[in-house]
Protein backbone atom coordinates (compact mmCIF):
# COMPACT_ATOMS: atom_id res chain seq x y z
CA UNK A 1 0.00 0.00 0.00
CA UNK A 2 2.81 2.45 -1.02
CA UNK A 3 1.01 4.65 -2.98
CA UNK A 4 -1.81 5.29 0.13
CA UNK A 5 -4.41 6.70 -1.92
CA UNK A 6 -4.62 6.44 1.85
CA UNK A 7 -4.13 7.10 1.80
CA UNK A 8 -5.17 8.44 3.05
CA UNK A 9 -6.68 9.17 3.99
CA UNK A 10 -4.37 11.29 2.11
CA UNK A 11 -7.57 13.31 0.51
CA UNK A 12 -6.59 15.78 2.59
CA UNK A 13 -3.95 17.05 -0.14
CA UNK A 14 -6.78 18.90 -2.23
CA UNK A 15 -6.84 21.47 0.69
CA UNK A 16 -3.84 22.60 -0.83
CA UNK A 17 -5.52 25.03 -3.13
CA UNK A 18 -6.89 28.51 -3.49
CA UNK A 19 -10.06 29.11 -2.46
CA UNK A 20 -12.06 32.10 -4.50
CA UNK A 21 -10.57 35.69 -2.20
CA UNK A 22 -7.65 37.57 -0.85
CA UNK A 23 -5.27 34.78 0.74
CA UNK A 24 -4.60 34.70 4.13
CA UNK A 25 -1.10 33.80 6.04
CA UNK A 26 -2.62 30.27 6.53
CA UNK A 27 -5.75 28.85 6.18
CA UNK A 28 -6.85 25.40 7.81
CA UNK A 29 -9.28 22.64 6.61
CA UNK A 30 -11.45 20.13 7.73
CA UNK A 31 -11.98 16.94 5.94
CA UNK A 32 -15.72 15.74 5.72
CA UNK A 33 -15.79 12.38 6.15
CA UNK A 34 -19.00 11.46 4.44
CA UNK A 35 -17.37 12.84 0.93
CA UNK A 36 -13.99 11.51 1.26
CA UNK A 37 -14.08 7.47 1.37
CA UNK A 38 -11.17 5.88 1.10
CA UNK A 39 -10.96 2.59 -1.30
CA UNK A 40 -8.39 -0.06 -2.57
CA UNK A 41 -8.32 -1.89 -5.06
CA UNK A 42 -5.83 -5.48 -5.20
CA UNK A 43 -4.73 -7.83 -7.67
CA UNK A 44 -6.67 -11.51 -7.05
CA UNK A 45 -5.07 -14.44 -8.13
CA UNK A 46 -4.07 -12.18 -11.78
CA UNK A 47 -7.46 -12.58 -12.62
CA UNK A 48 -9.15 -9.71 -11.46
CA UNK A 49 -8.98 -6.68 -9.47
CA UNK A 50 -11.10 -6.97 -5.56
CA UNK A 51 -11.89 -3.58 -4.01
CA UNK A 52 -13.09 -2.81 -0.64
CA UNK A 53 -13.26 0.95 0.93
CA UNK A 54 -13.31 2.45 4.70
CA UNK A 55 -15.96 4.77 5.67
CA UNK A 56 -14.21 8.11 5.80
CA UNK A 57 -11.13 9.98 6.63
CA UNK A 58 -11.09 12.70 9.09
CA UNK A 59 -7.98 15.14 9.56
CA UNK A 60 -6.51 18.78 9.25
CA UNK A 61 -5.09 20.26 6.61
CA UNK A 62 -2.88 23.95 6.98
CA UNK A 63 -2.22 26.08 3.98
CA UNK A 64 0.24 28.86 3.69
CA UNK A 65 -0.64 29.54 -0.63
CA UNK A 66 1.52 32.58 -0.55
CA UNK A 67 4.37 30.63 0.38
CA UNK A 68 3.45 27.45 -0.80
CA UNK A 69 3.55 25.30 2.26
CA UNK A 70 0.92 23.20 4.01
CA UNK A 71 0.58 20.16 6.19
CA UNK A 72 -1.60 17.52 5.89
CA UNK A 73 -2.66 15.49 9.31
CA UNK A 74 -5.38 12.47 8.22
CA UNK A 75 -6.41 9.78 9.68
CA UNK A 76 -8.28 6.39 8.51
CA UNK A 77 -10.16 4.49 10.99
CA UNK A 78 -9.32 0.37 10.00
CA UNK A 79 -12.16 -0.49 11.87
CA UNK A 80 -14.38 0.65 9.18
CA UNK A 81 -12.99 -1.51 6.37
CA UNK A 82 -15.33 -3.42 4.14
CA UNK A 83 -15.91 -5.49 1.13
CA UNK A 84 -18.91 -6.66 -0.67
CA UNK A 85 -18.64 -9.93 1.24
CA UNK A 86 -19.54 -10.26 4.92
CA UNK A 87 -16.81 -13.67 5.83
CA UNK A 88 -13.97 -11.52 3.62
CA UNK A 89 -15.05 -8.18 5.52
CA UNK A 90 -13.88 -10.52 8.95
CA UNK A 91 -10.93 -11.66 7.09
CA UNK A 92 -9.33 -8.22 6.20
CA UNK A 93 -9.96 -6.63 9.62
CA UNK A 94 -7.80 -10.02 11.31
CA UNK A 95 -4.39 -10.69 12.10
CA UNK A 96 -3.18 -11.15 8.51
CA UNK A 97 -4.16 -7.87 7.10
CA UNK A 98 -5.62 -4.90 9.24
CA UNK A 99 -5.49 -6.54 12.51
CA UNK A 100 -8.28 -4.09 13.48
CA UNK A 101 -7.74 -5.29 17.04
CA UNK A 102 -4.29 -3.80 17.52
CA UNK A 103 -4.43 -1.15 14.91
CA UNK A 104 -7.67 0.71 14.93
CA UNK A 105 -6.16 3.56 12.62
CA UNK A 106 -3.51 4.62 10.06
CA UNK A 107 -2.49 7.62 9.37
CA UNK A 108 -0.87 9.86 6.75
CA UNK A 109 0.89 12.96 7.58
CA UNK A 110 3.13 15.41 5.55
CA UNK A 111 4.67 18.97 5.45
CA UNK A 112 5.72 18.56 1.77
CA UNK A 113 3.32 19.45 -0.71
CA UNK A 114 3.82 19.98 -4.63
CA UNK A 115 2.19 22.62 -6.57
CA UNK A 116 2.20 23.35 -10.23
CA UNK A 117 1.34 27.17 -10.26
CA UNK A 118 -1.30 27.83 -7.84
CA UNK A 119 -3.13 24.28 -8.45
CA UNK A 120 -2.30 21.35 -5.61
CA UNK A 121 -0.42 18.49 -7.50
CA UNK A 122 0.80 16.26 -4.76
CA UNK A 123 2.60 15.43 -1.36
CA UNK A 124 5.15 13.44 0.12
CA UNK A 125 4.92 12.09 3.43
CA UNK A 126 4.65 9.71 5.58
CA UNK A 127 1.96 6.47 6.00
CA UNK A 128 1.58 5.04 9.21
CA UNK A 129 0.09 0.97 9.31
CA UNK A 130 -0.25 -1.73 11.44
CA UNK A 131 2.68 0.16 13.87
CA UNK A 132 4.69 1.00 10.38
CA UNK A 133 5.99 4.50 9.52
CA UNK A 134 7.23 4.43 5.68
CA UNK A 135 7.38 7.67 2.80
CA UNK A 136 4.51 7.62 0.39
CA UNK A 137 4.02 9.98 -2.55
CA UNK A 138 0.64 11.09 -3.30
CA UNK A 139 -0.84 12.23 -6.60
CA UNK A 140 -3.50 14.69 -6.72
CA UNK A 141 -5.79 14.92 -9.36
CA UNK A 142 -9.13 16.99 -10.19
CA UNK A 143 -8.31 19.95 -7.80
CA UNK A 144 -10.43 22.22 -7.20
CA UNK A 145 -11.52 25.10 -4.37
CA UNK A 146 -14.26 27.45 -4.61
CA UNK A 147 -17.67 27.84 -2.30
CA UNK A 148 -20.18 24.98 -1.58
CA UNK A 149 -22.86 25.43 -3.89
CA UNK A 150 -25.60 26.09 -0.90
CA UNK A 151 -23.49 26.72 2.24
CA UNK A 152 -21.22 29.20 0.16
CA UNK A 153 -18.76 28.19 2.77
CA UNK A 154 -15.45 27.98 1.43
CA UNK A 155 -14.33 24.45 0.13
CA UNK A 156 -11.79 22.24 -2.03
CA UNK A 157 -12.02 19.09 -3.88
CA UNK A 158 -10.11 16.60 -5.27
CA UNK A 159 -9.19 12.78 -6.21
CA UNK A 160 -5.81 11.64 -4.35
CA UNK A 161 -4.48 8.03 -5.56
CA UNK A 162 -1.14 6.57 -4.60
CA UNK A 163 0.10 3.02 -5.00
CA UNK A 164 1.77 1.21 -1.94
CA UNK A 165 3.12 -2.40 -1.57
CA UNK A 166 1.66 -4.01 1.63
CA UNK A 167 4.09 -6.03 2.50
CA UNK A 168 6.65 -2.89 2.91
CA UNK A 169 4.48 -2.72 5.99
CA UNK A 170 4.23 -6.39 7.65
CA UNK A 171 0.94 -7.24 5.76
CA UNK A 172 2.27 -10.16 3.88
CA UNK A 173 -0.41 -12.77 4.20
CA UNK A 174 -1.01 -14.57 0.63
CA UNK A 175 0.84 -11.71 -1.36
CA UNK A 176 1.73 -11.56 -3.90
CA UNK A 177 0.99 -14.91 -5.70
CA UNK A 178 -2.86 -15.14 -4.46
CA UNK A 179 -3.49 -11.40 -3.19
CA UNK A 180 -0.84 -8.93 -5.19
CA UNK A 181 1.47 -6.81 -3.42
CA UNK A 182 0.49 -3.73 -4.15
CA UNK A 183 -2.44 -1.88 -3.32
CA UNK A 184 -4.28 0.97 -5.50
CA UNK A 185 -5.29 3.40 -3.13
CA UNK A 186 -7.86 6.38 -3.85
CA UNK A 187 -9.86 8.70 -2.18
CA UNK A 188 -12.45 11.08 -3.34
CA UNK A 189 -11.76 14.23 -0.78
CA UNK A 190 -13.94 17.25 0.48
CA UNK A 191 -12.71 19.70 3.15
CA UNK A 192 -14.04 22.62 4.44
CA UNK A 193 -12.00 25.99 5.23
CA UNK A 194 -12.16 26.77 8.87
Amino acid sequence: MRVCSFAVATASLMVGAAVAGPALAQETYNIDPAHSQPMYEVSHMGFSLQRGNFSGATGKITLDRAARKGTIDVKIDTTTVRTSDPTLDLRVRGEDFFNIAKYPAMTFKSSQLSFDGDRLIGADGELTMLGITKPVKLAVANFVCGSHPYTKNPMCGAEVTTTIKRSEWGMKYLAPRTVGDDVKITIPVEAYRE
